[in-house]
């Protein structure tokens, strides 16, 4: 049974007073965001205290209220400034909850284990118990690597969210392991992944599955009628880390569980090597005012789209949350 307003109005000022108060790392920047507060939630599975921030607005201990779950990115963990999608959060009036899921991705219970996986869903149930959280608006995003955790979860708990929001991510960690080991060399994200899977792939049946658990390219494919908005600058994997193809198999991955059209080999590959479509459809050639970038391809499957936009390895928190702000979805919940 939810606890009445009363309550939880007393256990919010509770919190603020025993947890510490995190400011933006960059306040002359962000003078109008408020502190974050910090404090640490218990995984359900080993029993990991995992730290995570957040902020609510006062309404939400008395009102139906949205959720935004931002991820930090691959080398970086709870404290990480991202500071501008909290503005988004706090201009709309939405709780901000920014997990740590383990950290970097330097170690076996990081880079979307099943123990990153259920931080994250510990950390929105420890929310959701201090909240009234809108069960029809849980919104989750992320950017590079958080792109990447944010895909994985759409495809292994597609049911815990309203809408997701993937910016640049890695949606095949064997095949981004590959792009980042030349002659033989594992270069630094390479290097990264040796440490959370123990190995290369391909050395073993049983480290390759655990490379296919961590990827969402074998879990997309779940995520059914889910509103998931994927997003990839075509510069991305020339002057960036992600080769947009990442992005491009995982909408075709939903693509292919809706028996909808998909990205064909050839525009992907034009995509990569002319930087655009020889034949654009009218879908890619409609202009976006939030976007503020070009579009050089977008296509749709039911409530999934994908964009290719003339730009890099970045997020844009603007155009994310005006995405989100229209998602409605009823979500499962656990609260403890």
């Amino acid at each position: 049974m939810r606890n009445s307003p009363c309550v939880l109005v007393i256990q919010y000022l509770a919190l603020l007073l025993s947890c510490s108060p995190v400011v933006a790392a960059d306040p002359e920047q962000t003078p109008k965001l408020p502190a974050l507060v910090e404090t640490t939630v218990k995984s359900s599975i080993d029993g990991e205290g995992q730290a995570v921030l957040f902020w609510a607005p006062k309404v939400a201990t008395q009102e139906k209220t949205p959720l935004l779950v931002f991820l930090h990115s691959w080398s970086g963990n709870y404290k990480q400034d991202n500071s501008k999608w909290q503005e988004e959060a706090v201009e709309r009036g939405w709780i901000f909850l920014h997990a740590n899921f383990r950290g970097p991705n330097n170690s076996p219970k990081a880079c979307g284990s099943k123990f990153a996986r259920q931080d994250i869903l510990d950390a929105m149930d420890f929310v959701e118990s201090q909240f009234q959280v809108d069960g029809e608006r849980v919104y989750l995003a992320g950017t590079s690597g958080g792109g990447y955790m944010a895909m994985l979860m759409a495809g292994h708990h597609p049911k815990r969210f309203s809408a997701v929001s993937a910016w640049v991510g890695i949606s095949d960690l064997a095949e981004w392991y590959r792009f980042h080991t030349k002659d033989g060399k594992p270069a630094n994200y390479a290097q990264m992944i040796l440490k959370s899977l123990g190995g290369p792939p391909g050395e073993s049946a049983k480290r390759d599955a655990d490379y296919r658990d961590r990827s969402p390219l074998f879990h997309l494919h779940n995520a059914g009628d889910l509103p998931i908005d994927i997003y990839a600058g075509v510069q991305d994997g020339h002057t960036g880390s992600v080769p947009i193809a990442h992005s491009l198999k995982a909408f075709n991955v939903i693509a292919a569980a809706h028996k909808t059209e998909l990205i064909s080999d050839e525009e992907m590959s034009q995509l990569w090597e002319s930087k655009k479509l020889i034949t654009p459809l009218a879908s890619d050639r409609t202009p976006d005012s939030d976007l503020t970038r070009g579009i050089l391809l977008r296509r749709m499957s039911r409530s999934a789209r994908v964009t290719i936009f003339d730009g890099g390895h970045e997020g844009l928190p603007a155009p994310a949350c005006h995405w989100l702000n229209v998602q409605r979805r009823s979500v499962a919940r656990t609260v403890r």
